[in-house]
């Protein structure tokens, strides 16, 4: 029969490696956890879209991944979509896959399984004055309203299925096509610099990526949803931050 010191002399080498493995795991555990989120692009994605899903201006992630105008982005490219404490990422841009630019051909029926998650919170920006004359992307009722608390990032209008939606005000079309979960088929307008506009739950879309438009020209015909009937999801980002669309609108009559 073993003593207690002959059976302590034989457990402890057994306790010494279990500490050790521990401590090793901990360690990797630690150096896994960081900061950073990545992204990696998928056919018909546009760095326009990419930001505004992760509730970045398109100017920082280009700058953390090394992009330069006109933002030419690759599928299977990996981006940094958040600041990381090493500095922009070294971008692979020799990838044997078509460029994706503002003038992207987005296929709008990618499987659900590789889509991009839904909507991300994004915190509000701060008003600022706009020199845009902004105009209402169609008519009816405002049916639920921008909300900090509650993440809504925009406003919705209610209306009938198949009504005219307009372009808030002129710009440029970043993207087109329905590769973003919870906004339907979607428009993404740049404006300038630092305003962009978003048109959602459209039933279709009568501008492609790299579209001119002008301000209250049709841009696509209004959808609805299982949930809530004809609608149009808008919203409106200062440097990819969202802002309350009532604050830039005209007052109704």
């Amino acid at each position: 029969m073993l003593s207690y010191a002959d059976f302590y002399r034989l457990l402890l080498p057994t306790l010494i490696l279990s500490l050790w493995l521990t401590g090793c795991g901990n360690l990797g555990s630690r150096t896994q956890k960081s900061t950073a989120q990545y992204h990696t692009v998928r056919q018909g994605e546009t760095l326009y879209s990419i930001a505004w899903n992760h509730g970045y201006d398109y100017r920082q992630v280009a700058t953390w991944n090394n992009i330069g105008s006109p933002y030419r982005i690759y599928p299977g490219q990996r981006l940094a979509v958040s600041p990381t404490a090493q500095g922009p990422i070294v971008v692979d841009k020799t990838i044997n896959k078509p460029a994706i630019a503002a003038k992207s051909i987005n296929q709008a029926n990618t499987s659900a399984a590789s889509k991009p998650p839904g909507k991300t919170a994004v915190k509000p920006a701060p008003h600022i004055q706009s020199s845009i004359n902004w105009k209402w992307p169609t008519s009816g009722s405002v049916k639920r309203r921008f909300s900090d608390a509650d993440s809504k990032n925009g406003i919705t209008i209610s209306g009938r299925a198949g009504q005219s939606v307009n372009a808030a005000a002129g710009g440029d079309v970043v993207y087109s096509g329905s590769g973003l979960v919870g906004y339907g088929n979607l428009l993404i307008i740049k404006h300038n610099d630092i305003f962009l506009s978003a048109y959602g739950h459209n039933q279709s879309l009568l501008v492609k990526e790299g579209a001119t438009v002008k301000s209250g020209q049709q841009i696509a015909v209004m959808g609805e949803t299982a949930r809530d009937g004809p609608l149009l999801h808008f919203e409106i980002r200062q440097e990819g931050r969202p802002v309350d669309p009532m604050r830039y609108l005209p007052k109704q009559r």
